[in-house]
């Protein structure tokens, strides 16, 4: 048990290196593409060649499949890295902006500087992916990082302080290990950017530790993203998606399906397609999806016994299992579970779900999806899938999302050239690509001025003047 010395030391120690990078940052934001670059290839070259590594300590925390390690953590990463290689000297060109007319004799950029100290709290759930990609843009723009994985997931942390520690000092890029105390010791730093990766209620706590600093926050959140399916949707394919974008990292993913809405008409029909998915992707030996190597484990037990419970008070309450449903608490198992007859009394459906544990809520008319989503927080991302476009229309109008993927799931994630993130509960601000850059960075606005007119309405306020100023509010 920490004591309240070691609590004071760490502070201590937090200190001296939040004023060392604030030190550091002055050289850092002077720096061009080229040294930017260096340092994003130095990350994708150790990447590369330690890739075991990476997916031995993604094994060992909660026996993620080596593939699907290499997919959702290398490949996401590399992802990024690569666009930001690409791009990075164009991001940091000067944008050029039109001239208003009132404006003339000028001509106007717009320059993204480095904000400076950043602090980048990550999560368990993709402990690798969540903490280098924000890492990628924050370098990329210029500044000094402080990153902070989570202490669930220890040997993923160990893989990245030493692959942190060998390729920057730490004036530069450093890694401070800990529980939820080193995370409050951090937040009480006046950071110039805050990027956290997490849930809505923690967010709300670094949201209010960033005002008293006045810190500007990226916050990546969660919320129960709904996937919408129609009567016209490839009832096939959609099972498909559906089952791999929920029980992917056994369903520990923010942009997960929480639940699913479908028209009853072809309920049935995706039941049983989802159930035939599952049994290819997790158990087509026969041997039982808990013998698979293709599916993932619950981080821990509590938040075994989290999920457990959420199962439990659906089950008391009058939901059905249609698939699935199996634990295991030695083995931190939950099987792929489908539940019906779910009702919003039920902390199911009151609470993101986080596991593999999907709702299925049949429904009659557009009406009936609409009273149900209205009201309700606005989720992270919300899944439609259709052969229609005015069905896609239709809903694009009528809600409100921090991304929408149509006819698949996850994929906008990882899709570089695409703002990710949500929107008021489920998260503030974007990330990928040059978004992620953008975060990272201070749109500053230049304006030089070579001649002009606006000298002519300077005081005093003559009867000239006056005409001036009503034709430029007429006309300009």
């Amino acid at each position: 048990m920490e004591t309240v010395t070691d609590n004071l030391e760490n502070k201590a120690r937090i200190r001296q290196l939040f004023d060392a990078q604030r030190q550091q940052a002055r050289t850092v934001a002077l720096t061009k593409a080229p040294e930017r670059i260096a340092k994003l290839k130095k990350i994708q070259a150790y990447l590369l060649k330690n890739r075991t590594g990476l997916t031995t300590a993604l094994y060992a925390d909660f026996r993620k499949p080596p593939a699907e390690t290499e997919l959702t953590e290398l490949f996401a990463t590399n992802n990024e890295l690569n666009v930001a290689l690409q791009q990075v000297k164009n991001w940091l060109k000067p944008h050029s902006v039109p001239t208003p007319l009132g404006m003339l004799g000028t001509s106007s950029y717009v320059r993204y500087e480095p904000k400076g100290v950043t602090l980048i709290i990550a999560p368990w759930n993709y402990p690798f992916y969540l903490t280098i990609k924000p890492l990628i843009s924050a370098l990329a723009a210029g500044n000094t990082a402080i990153l902070k994985p989570s202490e669930l997931t220890p040997a993923t942390t160990d893989f990245i302080r030493e692959m942190i520690g060998s390729l920057f000092p730490e004036e530069e890029v450093a890694v401070i290990e800990g529980d939820a105390t080193v995370a409050q010791n951090l937040l009480e730093l006046p950071f110039d950017h805050i990027f956290f990766t997490g849930s809505t209620a923690v967010g709300k706590q670094v949201l209010a530790a960033a005002a008293r600093n006045l810190s500007s926050v990226t916050l990546e959140l969660g919320g129960k993203s709904p996937c919408l399916v129609d009567e016209t949707a490839d009832i096939e394919a959609t099972a498909r998606r559906i089952a791999w974008g929920k029980w992917v990292n056994s369903g520990q993913t923010c942009v997960a399906p929480d639940y699913v809405l479908v028209q009853r008409t072809v309920k049935d029909r995706l039941v049983a397609a989802i159930q035939k998915a599952v049994q290819r992707m997790y158990n087509a030996d026969g041997m039982g999806v808990q013998a698979s190597e293709s599916y993932a484990r619950i981080i821990n037990s509590r938040h075994f016994d989290r999920l457990k419970a959420l199962l439990d008070d659906a089950q008391a309450k009058g939901s059905t299992v249609l698939i699935g449903g199996q634990t295991d608490p030695n083995d931190r198992f939950i099987e792929p579970t489908l539940l019906e007859n779910v009702s919003i009394n039920m902390e199911v459906m009151q609470e993101e779900i986080f596991g593999p544990l999907l709702p299925i809520i049949a429904y009659d008319t557009r009406d009936e999806v609409q009273r149900y989503l209205t009201g309700r927080d606005k989720p992270l991302v919300m899944y439609l899938f259709s052969q229609t476009t005015a069905a896609a229309q239709y809903w694009l109008e009528r809600t409100t999302a921090g991304n929408t993927v149509i006819n698949d799931t996850l994929v906008h994630f990882a899709h570089t050239e695409l703002p990710v993130g949500g929107v008021n509960q489920s998260g503030i601000g974007k990330s990928n690509g040059f978004y992620g850059f953008q975060e990272f960075s201070n749109a500053r606005g230049v304006v030089n001025r070579q001649f002009g007119v606006l000298d002519l309405i300077y005081p005093p306020y003559s009867d000239r003047v006056k005409k001036l100023v009503n034709f430029f509010i007429k006309y300009l």
